[in-house]
């Protein structure tokens, strides 16, 4: 327990923030139960139990000066972090070595506290995605009219803005952003339940007075800052709840690796470049490469969210009766890491949106390149308005088109001549060329793009603090 966590797992060492790194940290565990012991004694103390004030003012005095090494000997000794932490607690509080833990279970600490830190790193996540979401705004704003060309099957489709494309981005976030904050609020704290969550013990501790049973659970949840707890339980709270979480982790993940994979292909066709350092190295063979490195980092950790998020279902879904321990060891890997990644995750995705290069020239020129072909859906509506059979006028541009494409790379541009020259469309090659126009093509992208920052984006974003921005780790 005394190695530095971060030293622990690359999560800790090369991506996630300081920040949510000490959330997830040993210091930050067995502090957060020293604080719930210390609750634990106040609230009985207040309802009656004989603790004496020196008991409780040891305790306040000793939250944070755990001795790890002493309680990993002890740890090793009996083979119980809980009770390790217990009588080394009670080493530094003499006068309530009696009293600490009690009436309660290991889970009361243990569950209450990882409780506490969820609902912490939430909000960092929360607040991360903000942050994300408000640089993606600028940007989609700022290219909404850009014209570039969509892809549906990856095949050339439609053409569509550089604008819009991140709008589609940016609004799977917001849907995850809102169900981050729900999860956040829905969480439920475990409380004082005992061994089996009957809360036998505390009932006998107060004479079988319920009352004060029921006063002790909810004055707990009061303290440690939720609105909400279990009432039925078995020991543990349920796993359904880290699941829920996860899940939402998951989701978020989901849609950054699909950013991801879109950024990828986007600079692979020159469209777009995420930042690149001036002294960066693409590669350490070919000197000349600029690698799409974060957004690769991206889909990287961002898979392993999603596949983190099989352990809390499986976890959720294999628990015995009123609890079982083979959670204990997953649960401690699966939880710190999902949020240490997706920390990760937001982190790189503000970077690149922070500096995202938009090559418009590039992405016009692509379009221009499929736009005869894009173009004929609106020459057809525009020769029939001029007096043409829609269904004459469909063949005969799927005819032409197909031998347009048999003419190769360049062929295109073919085919406004042969429409032009075919009397039946009624159209001359100027009003071809109007009628191609990127701007045309577009359709409502630009104002679809101000209608969900209006109406979904900012009001998503109302009332939340950005989290500080963290430079990258190598």
């Amino acid at each position: 327990m005394s190695k530095p966590d971060r030293d622990a797992s690359p999560l800790w060492a090369r991506y996630a923030s300081e920040e949510m790194a000490e959330l997830f940290s040993t210091k930050r565990k067995f502090e957060g139960w020293r604080l719930l012991w210390l609750w634990l004694a106040e609230e009985e103390r207040r309802l009656g139990l004989p603790i004496p004030e020196a008991a409780i003012g040891e305790m306040r005095a000793h939250l944070s000066d755990v001795d790890f090494d002493a309680a990993a000997r002890e740890e090793e000794r009996i083979r119980h972090d809980v009770m390790a932490h217990v009588k080394v607690f009670g080493e530094a509080a003499p006068a309530a070595r009696g009293i600490i833990h009690w009436g309660a279970t290991s889970a009361y600490v243990t569950d209450n506290a990882d409780l506490i830190v969820i609902r912490e790193a939430l909000g960092l996540v929360e607040r991360r995605l903000a942050k994300v979401l408000r640089r993606m705004r600028a940007l989609a704003l700022e290219h909404r009219a850009v014209p570039a060309l969509a892809w549906t099957h990856y095949q050339p489709a439609q053409p569509t803005t550089v604008g819009k494309r991140v709008a589609l981005w940016a609004s799977d976030l917001v849907g995850d952003l809102e169900e981050i904050r729900s999860r956040r609020s829905g969480l439920r704290f475990l409380g004082a339940k005992g061994a089996t969550g009957t809360q036998a013990s505390f009932l006998m501790l107060f004479d079988g007075d319920a009352a004060k049973v029921e006063e002790l659970d909810s004055a707990l949840a009061r303290r440690a800052g939720f609105a909400k707890r279990q009432s039925v339980s078995g020991q543990t709270y349920s796993r359904k709840q880290d699941d829920r979480v996860v899940q939402a982790l998951s989701g978020l993940a989901q849609s950054a690796h699909k950013i991801g994979t879109d950024l990828r292909l986007l600079q692979h066709d020159g469209e777009v470049e995420e930042p690149f350092e001036p002294s960066q190295v693409g590669s350490s063979a070919m000197p000349y490469k600029r690698n799409p490195m974060r957004a690769e980092r991206i889909c990287s950790l961002a898979r392993h969210v999603i596949a983190l998020s099989f352990d809390t279902a499986m976890t959720a879904a294999t628990q015995w009766l009123e609890r079982t321990l083979d959670d204990s060891a997953n649960r401690r890997i699966a939880i710190p890491e999902a949020f240490l990644a997706t920390d990760a995750v937001l982190i790189l995705l503000e970077n690149v949106f922070s500096g995202l290069v938009v090559h418009a020239d590039v992405a016009r020129r692509r379009l221009e390149d499929e736009i005869p072909f894009l173009a004929t859906e609106n020459i057809l509506m525009e020769a029939v308005r001029r007096g043409g059979d829609r269904q004459e006028l469909h063949e005969k541009l799927r005819v032409h088109a197909r031998e347009v494409a048999r003419a190769g790379p360049g062929g295109a541009a073919l085919l406004f001549e042969r429409i032009a020259a075919d009397g039946d469309f009624r159209l001359t090659r100027d009003e071809l060329a109007d009628a191609a126009r990127p701007e045309r093509l577009t359709g409502r992208a630009a104002e679809q793009v101000e209608t969900f920052v209006r109406e979904e984006l900012d009001p998503a974003l109302e009332g939340i603090a950005a989290a500080e921005s963290v430079p990258l780790k190598v």
